[in-house]
């Protein structure tokens, strides 16, 4: 399977590109968890159906020590007993802002403190930011249909 373009290979879209990436950056910096980051991004992933995203986020984050057992039971978060309650309040907020459409309101209330419970304001911001970033990856890569499966660990787009 090939992309249906090559978002790299356009100068309006690879400078796109490389601000995202460098957005991204300055989230990782935060003092938000690095493994709540990649939970979030593998979340949303499955949620917009994005293989790319799926591939890069889990495989970053086996290598830097998440196990098979957590990766496999993202998507059943709720049932599984292996994440954290903050993790679990990322999960749900990452979940109804990625579903933003699904819900009249969009985010609730009651989602919004719980993740507050477990978050600072700039921890939030972070979440926040994530959520939105890898949900405009995902958009990208879904619509162009990038291809999962080639991903390198430490491979920059």
């Amino acid at each position: 399977m090939n992309a249906r373009l090559n978002a790299f290979a356009s100068p309006v879209t690879g400078k796109l590109v490389k601000h995202l990436v460098s957005a991204s950056k300055v989230v990782e910096d935060t003092t938000l968890p690095a493994v709540t980051q990649e939970l979030v991004k593998i979340r949303a992933s499955q949620i917009n159906g994005c293989g790319g995203c799926l591939d890069m986020h889990t495989k970053e984050a086996a290598a830097a020590g998440e196990t098979s057992l957590r990766l496999n039971l993202i998507a059943a978060w709720r049932e599984a007993t292996v994440f954290t309650d903050a993790e679990r309040a990322a999960l749900e907020l990452t979940e109804q802002g990625t579903r933003i459409a699904d819900a009249a309101g969009g985010v609730p209330d009651d989602v919004w403190a719980n993740a507050a419970k477990h978050y600072d304001e700039e921890q939030l911001l972070a979440l926040v930011s994530v959520i939105a970033l890898i949900n405009t990856f995902n958009r990208l890569n879904v619509i162009l249909q990038y291809p999962a499966g080639g991903y390198q660990v430490g491979q920059i787009a």
